[in-house]
């Protein structure tokens, strides 16, 4: 074959489109490598979480929850103060036994306490059944005032609980005798989140109160609560500990008041003016420890326990919020 000029370029033309559409092919086999090898960074997983809403005497919530660390997200959308305490009840107890058996000895003996029948209204208690005195408190979401979001984080074994709140309506008569009460069961599986850390450490005694170096600036706080004992006081319970906003007409004093059941004007609605409750952990064994959170703002603030005399026993703490 002879090469003239005409073919010498149609030749060049040729190989230069070849070395293009080679360069093409490498070109996109090294894009795709690089998208097939690349991934999107990962999410972290959100923290296992139950939201649990009161509209009225309700606790709208899931029946079954993994066992382990979990976080209880309350929202009060009622009018009324509540909390969540979690009752361990001696194996084979139901709820139908704790509506029959209990329940109506606690309406019973309020109803009289509230006419002034102190003496009578006691010893209605004695009625209570013998299994009463097996049940162990093992924490929840400490007082919450209306249209408040609350959050504790707690740790559960496998097995059946019940959820409940005993603040009183204005009638002097418990909400958990108004319904709300509830099973909960926590399964076997076991939740992936892992202990917390905290801001801000409170230890808790019955013997020795309250002893935490509170915060002193506005933010986001996550408290551990250690128990470090537990004791059944005046009032029948044992002590836990609360969070509250006290607004400039507070009265603290109006506040410890409060805070006895037995006292027909104790926790029962509406709570003292000037108070904001703001979560907390309820009544939980020696040893055992909680956690909540709370977004705190310039203000005045206290723990408190639900005890009678509770600035007696030193479970009454006052701290501020500065700017």
């Amino acid at each position: 074959m002879k090469f003239n000029k005409t073919t010498f370029r149609s030749f060049k033309v040729i190989l230069y489109l070849a070395s293009f559409i080679a360069f093409l092919g490498i070109q996109s086999c090294g894009s795709g490598t690089q998208t097939e090898t690349s991934s999107p960074e990962e999410e972290a997983p959100a923290p296992p979480m139950m939201e649990i809403v009161t509209e009225t005497m309700d606790f709208q919530m899931p029946d079954t929850i993994p066992a382990g660390w979990y976080i209880w997200r309350y929202h009060n959308n009622s009018n009324q103060t509540h909390f969540i305490l979690i009752d361990d009840y001696p194996d084979g107890i139901t709820l139908d036994s704790i509506k029959e058996r209990v329940l109506p000895v606690f309406g019973n003996g309020m109803s009289l306490l509230n006419e002034g029948k102190t003496d009578e209204g006691f010893a209605e208690f004695a009625n209570l059944p013998s299994w009463f005195s097996e049940v162990v408190w093992r924490g929840g979401v400490g007082l919450v005032s209306p249209e408040v979001t609350a959050e504790s984080i707690l740790q559960l074994s496998p097995g059946v609980y019940f959820v409940e709140c005993y603040v009183k309506m204005n009638t002097g008569m418990f909400h958990t005798n108004m319904g709300m009460i509830k099973k909960l069961v926590v399964s076997d599986e076991i939740s992936p989140m892992t202990e917390p850390k905290a801001d801000i450490s409170i230890r808790l005694s019955g013997e020795s109160g309250i002893s935490v170096d509170p915060p002193s600036i506005p933010g986001s706080y996550t408290f551990k609560v250690e128990f470090l004992d537990q004791k059944i006081h005046e009032n029948f319970v044992s002590h836990d500990l609360n969070l509250v906003r006290l607004q400039d007409n507070a009265n603290l004093k109006d506040l410890e008041a409060w805070m006895d059941w037995r006292d027909p004007k104790g926790l029962i609605e509406p709570a003292p003016e000037g108070v904001i409750f703001l979560g907390g952990v309820n009544d939980m064994p020696a040893g055992d420890t909680g956690y909540f959170t709370a977004q705190l703002v310039p203000g005045q603030y206290a723990f408190v326990s639900e005890v009678p005399n509770a600035s007696g026993k030193n479970l009454l703490k006052v701290f501020e919020i500065t700017q």
